[in-house]
């Protein structure tokens, strides 16, 4: 007997998907309140985000005639019917990079089938701002679940270049802590773990596209992003530990302001007592 499959219409996936894109509830939370996987609702999402610029292009092609928000649910999100089995569930997880969300060993998933670059920081004297940035993504808890925080930071100041949080483990928080980051300047070297964010196709286009050299880690060596992990220490120990974050503008709200009193306020030892924005 084959089972049968739930069908949602086109404005209930653009409703989900919408409150995923916001960003202020966890994958959790949104399961819960609309009765779905987290993986069903990554993938309206991310249908959502590759569809947007079609949107406003067709839009732009025919400014006499404006679309009926009918239109444009139909458009976003093709009526696409998504039935399948775990199997397939498994190997469209795998092919996105998207991983449950619950806190296990590590963050770092590595893809096989996509390209790994070498570790350039090996003797490398690193004796001026801009010259390497190193990035990685770690958990933090919050009552309703999980939220993932990307970080950039500059090695030789400790600055924290670029940051986001998102509810799901996927690459666009990463290039949108990216994009922050450049805002600000721009490293000769970026090195990162080998996590299938960081040996994605569009985080590393986005990446020579700036010109910028890929570095990564071998494989289990965490002391090759060592700054970066104490970083991760420090923002555990001096925040998440002693707070009990609500919700995720909760937790948002509280790591900004971390973030900015880390830069312009806290000393480092290893910075002879500087501040990372004095020493950037």
């Amino acid at each position: 007997m084959s089972k049968k499959y739930a069908s949602h219409s086109s404005q209930f996936k653009f409703k989900v998907a919408l409150e995923a894109i916001k960003g202020t509830k966890t994958s959790a939370e949104l399961s819960q309140e609309f009765v779905l996987s987290s993986s069903q609702i990554y993938a309206w999402k991310k249908q959502l985000e590759d569809a947007g610029p079609e949107v406003f292009a067709n839009k732009k092609k025919k400014k006499d005639s404006e679309p009926t928000v009918e239109q444009l649910h139909a458009t976003i999100l093709r009526k696409r019917e998504h039935k399948a089995n775990r199997k397939k569930v498994q190997r469209i997880m795998q092919l996105i990079g998207l991983k449950a969300v619950w806190p296990g060993k590590k963050t770092t998933v590595r893809d096989h089938k996509q390209a790994i670059h070498p570790y350039l920081l090996k003797d490398l004297v690193i004796d001026r701002p801009n010259q390497v940035w190193q990035v990685d993504i770690t958990y933090i808890k919050i009552k309703t679940g999980f939220v993932y925080l990307v970080c950039l930071i500059d090695v030789y100041s400790r600055r924290i270049m670029g940051w986001s949080i998102s509810v799901f483990l996927d690459t666009i928080s990463c290039e949108q802590a990216l994009t922050m980051a450049l805002t600000s300047g721009k490293p000769e070297i970026v090195n990162s773990d080998q996590g299938c964010q960081f040996t994605s196709e569009s985080w590393c286009t986005m990446l020579i596209r700036h010109g910028i050299k890929i570095s990564m880690d071998g494989k289990g060596r965490w002391v090759d992003n060592v700054y970066i992990e104490r970083l991760w220490r420090s923002i555990k120990y001096e925040l998440v530990y002693l707070h009990r974050f609500e919700t995720v503008t909760e937790a948002k709200n509280a790591i900004a302001n971390y973030i900015d009193f880390y830069n312009t306020q806290r000393p480092h030892q290893a910075l002879g007592y500087k501040v990372p924005d004095d020493a950037y």
